[in-house]
C-alpha cells in the first residue's frame, strides 16, 4: 500500500514538473553548435559574442553615466568609498 501511495504522489509531483526551457539565445547557440566547424571558427565566433555583450555594457554605462550625470569628481568618490563591513576580510 505504502508503495502504492509513494508511486502516486510521484506521478503527481512528476506531473507538475516541467522540463527547464531554454531561451531564445540558447536555442540558437545549439543550433550553430551542433554543426561541426573548425576551432578557428569557434574561436572567431567566442570573439564575435564577446565584442557584442562588450558594446552593450559599454552603450548601457554610457546612458547611465548620462543619465546621471556621472564625472570623473563621482569616479574618485566612488573609488575612495569604504564599503566593507566591519566583520568582513
Amino acid at each position: 500500500m505504502k508503495f502504492c501511495f509513494g508511486v502516486y504522489l510521484f506521478n503527481k509531483i512528476s506531473d507538475k514538473m516541467e522540463a527547464p526551457v531554454l531561451t531564445n539565445m540558447q536555442k540558437e547557440l545549439l543550433k550553430l553548435y551542433s554543426t561541426n566547424i573548425p576551432d578557428e571558427q569557434l574561436v572567431e565566433i567566442k570573439l564575435m559574442l564577446s565584442k557584442y555583450f562588450a558594446e552593450k555594457a559599454s552603450s548601457e554605462i554610457d546612458r547611465l553615466w548620462d543619465e546621471n550625470n556621472w564625472n570623473g569628481q563621482t569616479m574618485n568618490q566612488w573609488a575612495n568609498e569604504h564599503n566593507r563591513h566591519q566583520n568582513s576580510h
